[in-house]
């Protein structure tokens, strides 16, 4: 469905991704673990062109095309079938929780105010937030804000959801709330490529485990076999210390 071959990405002089494969099956849901500045969320903001990658190739269905290579209008294509789900949510402060998810069904894909305001509230309703469609960002905790966010990703009907550490900036509570949310989308097959600290989801959510140090992937296989048989050592120390 989707793959992403031998990505570089430099930020100056570091180099954040060094020749990174990454390859996403329809109805899986991937785990990207790795501590802070192994290049995860680069990955992601690569893969969704929210970064321009400096080398590589990337192929989703039948498009297949060198990264760098791939034009404004049809990054916009690409775009309309992935989900982005952001660690600060990104929702517009001014706006409210319905309006927020109405945005892009009106603008990106040109619905009718009528049609735009039943599917925005069928995917309020979704994530358990209906009851707060008329609520501004100030008015919502952490967890209700990152509902509303996944709501506005899903109600575009992406093929994929990427989830960038979606859970970070929350408490316990707020982030069991988050995570029963993606559960539920795993359960329906939602194709998720998720980039988290959460070892309880990636180990009894994910469907494959990625784990990324120095820019690359350094080891990945199923969850059982990532938890309780880590070959490389990088993944070991990591394990030791997240699992404490």
């Amino acid at each position: 469905m989707l793959e992403v071959k031998n990505i570089h990405k430099k930020f100056g002089t570091n180099e954040v991704l060094k020749g990174v494969d990454f390859k996403v099956e329809k109805g899986s849901v991937i785990a990207v673990l790795g501590n802070s500045g192994s290049g995860k969320t680069t990955l992601l903001r690569c893969i969704s062109f929210l970064e321009q990658a400096d080398k590589g190739e990337i192929t989703f269905d039948d498009f297949h095309k060198d990264i760098t290579a791939v034009t404004r209008k049809e990054i916009r294509q690409l775009r309309m079938k992935m989900g982005f789900v952001f660690q600060g949510y990104n929702l517009f402060r001014n706006k409210t929780a319905l309006d927020n998810v109405l945005e892009g069904l009106t603008i990106a894909r040109k619905n009718s105010p009528e049609e735009a305001k039943k599917k925005a509230m069928e995917m309020l309703e979704k994530v358990g937030m209906a009851d707060r469609a008329n609520f501004y960002p100030d008015q919502l905790s952490g967890g209700q804000q990152q509902r509303v966010a996944i709501a506005r990703a899903l109600a575009m009907k992406p093929s994929i959801m990427l989830f960038d550490e979606p859970t970070s900036s929350l408490d316990p509570e707020l982030t069991g709330e988050v995570l029963r949310t993606m559960r539920e989308l795993a359960e329906e097959k939602m194709t998720m490529v998720v980039v988290t600290h959460e070892m309880g989801f990636a180990r009894e959510v994910a469907t494959k485990v990625i784990f990324m140090a120095d820019g690359r992937v350094q080891e990945q296989g199923r969850p059982e076999d990532i938890f309780t048989n880590p070959k490389n050592e990088r993944l070991q120390a990591f394990l030791q210390t997240v699992l404490k």
